[in-house]
């Protein structure tokens, strides 16, 4: 008997040990996905290597079954899930879950039918009193699901459904639920042999072997889809039955990869020559990548100066070495343009990871990775988990980007988990930005990263002139300051009349940010979350862009119950509205997360802004990153100061990244870009550094703050999340943990703030505390986690509060 040790996809800490018979055929490779009991259910578990045999008397259980051929991911990434689950305080066999495309967890469950007796017996007159209700939706639809029966927690409801089950009223039977994405197959047809007298084939049959050989001769085939015969032949389908029975052809199953391109990416040539400084990068960068070695870079390079080469070059020799690329960027919509470049060059080497691909398509990428077919993948932040073997180039790009944070669930830090991944495989990692985030510049400049810099254009071509404007100098009549100031206006015209193209961002989608009441003066809210509903005019609905609540625009007031409601504040949707009756004769189009609803629709409108076939394009950060659009000279930001105000230590780094980025679009042609940017905070720092391109100030300044007030990157964070459908639960519970934390820190390595209500203290239902847990180390943080874990607050323990660890974190709303 071999035993082994299994990761199970369940919120355990701790792997389990079963058993494998030694005369089993199926070879067993860490990697592999099993099928495992656990309690009285089976569930998905991940083979991680041989465990040590069990002392004597110990029962272990056997497993079921072996649900894969090959490993899902290589052994070599076993280290790398181990280190996460420490590291970020998560079960180790949901950490496997979550890097695994979905679709790939099964796990039984019951479904409950109703018998004939049984309807006899609830639907009689002495029917039982104090029927559950779930009762009524079994006698209309007749049965349960796994995931209904999962839904009934209650002791009561599960002795009734045993006993309902014992005296035959009830069916239950076990069956396997999650396991959703498997190869896609079709059949194809072989000719067999090749007869100049065909007698005895019927005309139906005749035609379709024609057509068959003159599709095999056409594409130098070896096989035609079925599909396809009987697209150009309707009778081709029942004509290839007597096809195979007399000997002519062979119909066989193969599979098929379900393409995640769609429409072929954007064609980049490359260039013929590169700057002195893409060369000074390279010279410094390859000899790392053939070394095979660890080897840390940030890549500084201003907006236009060609990092993406760099990456290119970068990945065609560490191809050469027969060594995978991985290539991470924090949004899919970043995504669609880097892998244009990629594609370009690599052509169908490439392969895709992310949130924006169907379940099969990502499970037919991720056994194209598994088996080395693909040794390039570009993705987001969960690409990093990607199955490659032996990768020897890992890119960060926009490495700066809060979006490599994942703010539920496990909440790991693809740019960090890039880092760690490249260490653990010997391979070479390059961090790049235009913007780098204050902690890898520190790290930079402390030694722990190579610095390097592309600190000119392409063409030394001139970053572009940004102007200021002062919105509080701005006041229309009404005393408000307008949406559009004089400058931004006439800016508009002037690119307009040269036939040139602009770019207009507001980090805000919808028409307006919030409805207000004029009788009473409030708000209208989410009734789910403590945050204001935002007006969607084209659709005539308020939408709560944290939760997805929707409610008809045209309501009544719920505090006063008037209908003298208007709208306030901005977005993108009442921008685009604006510039539309300003310009009328000028093409405008939006880009946000209501526009840019599927990848085709967002390849659309950037395709359009390539082909100068919009005038004006109006968009949130979704047009800030990436971008090459040559004949953009103008971009005109309208409101600097959305994200300055958050609670939050890195808000003025990030208003100067995202103002940096936009800025960094214009210019990029033959003709010189300018800046339109309208502020009602014209001296602060993160706008000054922003208009006059200096990221060393505004470096200088964060770091300053940071060390005097203790925040990184000279102090480690955790943040410990509460949250329940029940405030004062989510009060005593936070009050307790903060309690305990105070108690067990000693010695003053960790500082205890808090607790207090979140910022956003109230979402999807649930109200939300935090405690806030500061050091200069990270190891009396994690301690003090633990300590934690084992004595949770009583409201944790009894199951009425959710408790959420946050190591590192990056938002603290």
């Amino acid at each position: 008997m071999t035993y082994l040790e299994v990761a199970v996809a369940a919120p355990l800490g701790h792997t389990l040990t079963y058993a494998w018979p030694d005369n089993c055929p199926t070879p067993l490779q860490p990697g592999l996905r099993l099928l495992v009991p656990l309690g009285n259910r089976l569930i998905t578990g991940y083979l991680l290597g041989p465990a040590p045999a069990p002392a004597a008397g110990q029962k272990i259980k056997a497993v079921a079954e072996v649900m894969d051929p090959a490993p899902l991911f290589p052994a070599a990434m076993i280290p790398f899930f181990r280190w996460i689950a420490d590291y970020y305080h998560h079960p180790l066999g949901e950490v496997i879950k979550t890097a695994l495309p979905g679709g790939l967890t099964a796990r039984s469950g019951r479904r409950v039918r109703l018998t004939p007796a049984g309807r006899d017996y609830f639907t009689a007159p002495e029917h039982p009193r104090n029927a559950p209700p779930w009762l009524a939706t079994l006698l209309t639809k007749g049965e349960l699901s796994p995931a209904s029966v999962r839904r009934l927690t209650k002791a009561r409801d599960r002795r009734l459904l045993e006993d309902w089950g014992r005296q035959g009223y009830l069916a239950i039977s076990v069956e396997l639920t999650g396991h959703t994405s498997r190869p896609r197959t079709e059949t194809c047809v072989v000719a067999l042999e090749e007869r100049q007298d065909r007698p005895e084939l019927k005309p139906s049959e005749q035609k379709t072997l024609e057509i068959l050989s003159q599709r095999l001769a056409d594409r130098g085939l070896i096989a035609v889809a079925r599909q396809d015969l009987a697209r150009d032949y309707a009778g081709a389908r029942k004509a290839l039955q007597g096809l195979e029975a007399k000997g002519y052809v062979r119909l066989d199953e193969r599979r098929v990869l379900r393409d995640p391109f769609g429409d072929p990416p954007p064609h980049f040539p490359a260039p013929e020559q590169l700057t002195a400084e893409q060369d000074a990068a390279l010279a410094l960068l390859l000899p790392a990548v053939r070394q095979r070695r660890y080897a840390p870079f940030l890549l500084h390079g201003i907006t236009g100066s060609g990092k993406t080469e760099v990456y290119l070059r970068a990945a065609a020799a560490t191809l050469a070495l027969g060594r995978s690329v991985l290539v991470l960027v924090p949004e899919i919509a970043l995504a669609t343009q880097v892998e244009g470049h990629f594609y370009s060059r690599f052509g169908d080497q490439v392969a895709l990871l992310h949130s924006g691909l169907s379940a099969g398509e990502r499970f037919d990428q991720w056994h194209r990775l598994a088996s080395g077919e693909a040794l390039v993948v570009i993705g987001a932040r969960s690409a990093v988990f990607a199955p490659l073997q032996d990768p020897g180039l890992i890119i960060v790009d926009e490495e700066h980007d809060s979006a490599f944070k994942q703010e539920d669930g496990l909440r790991y830090h693809g740019r960090d988990l890039a880092v760690l991944r490249a260490s653990q495989a010997g391979s070479v990692v390059v961090l790049g930005s235009a913007t780098p985030s204050v902690t890898s510049s520190y790290h930079a400049r402390q030694g722990k990263y190579q610095l390097l810099t592309l600190n000119h254009r392409i063409g030394d071509r001139p970053l572009p002139r940004v102007e200021v404007v002062d919105l509080q100098n701005a006041n229309t009549v009404s005393g408000r300051p307008p949406l559009f100031t004089r400058q931004f206006i006439v800016a508009l015209k002037e690119t307009l009349a040269r036939q040139e193209q602009s770019l207009v961002f507001l980090n805000r989608r919808g028409f307006a940010s919030l409805m207000l009441c004029r009788q009473c003066g409030e708000a209208v809210q989410c009734r789910n979350c403590h945050v204001t509903l935002t007006l969607h005019q084209a659709r005539n609905e308020l939408l709560c862009h944290y939760c997805g609540f929707t409610s008809r625009a045209d309501i009544i007031c719920p505090h006063c119950q008037s209908p003298d409601l208007y709208h306030a504040g901005l977005g993108t949707e009442r921008v685009e509205s604006e510039l539309t009756r300003l310009f009328p004769r000028a093409t405008i189009a939006r880009l946000d997360r209501d526009t840019a609803v599927s990848r085709k629709k967002y390849l659309e409108i950037l395709t359009a802004v390539r082909q100068r076939e919009i005038d004006i394009l109006v968009g949130t950060q979704m047009i800030t990153k990436g971008h090459h659009f040559p004949h953009v000279t103008l971009v005109g930001v309208v409101w600097a100061d959305a994200g300055m105000g958050l609670p939050d230590f890195r808000a003025a780094e990030r208003t100067f990244q995202l103002l940096v980025q936009v800025t960094g679009r214009a210019g990029r042609g033959e003709q010189p870009g300018r800046v339109i940017l309208q502020t009602h905070q014209p001296d602060h720092y993160s706008v000054t550094t922003a208009r006059n391109h200096n990221y060393d100030e505004l470096y200088e300044r964060e770091i300053a703050l940071r060390r005097g007030l203790g925040y990184p990157p000279f102090a480690r964070l955790i943040n410990i999340v509460l949250d329940g459908v029940e405030e004062e639960a989510v009060r005593q519970a936070a009050e307790s943990l903060a309690r305990t934390a105070q108690s067990l820190c000693g010695r003053g390595r960790v500082t205890v703030l808090g607790p207090a209500p979140a910022p956003l203290s109230r979402l999807r239902g649930r109200y939300r505390w935090q405690v806030l847990l500061k050091g200069r180390a990270v190891e009396p943080l994690h301690h003090l986690c633990l300590q934690l874990a084992k004595n949770p607050p009583p409201g944790v323990r009894g199951g009425t509060v959710k408790m959420a660890v946050d190591v590192d974190p990056e938002n603290m709303l």
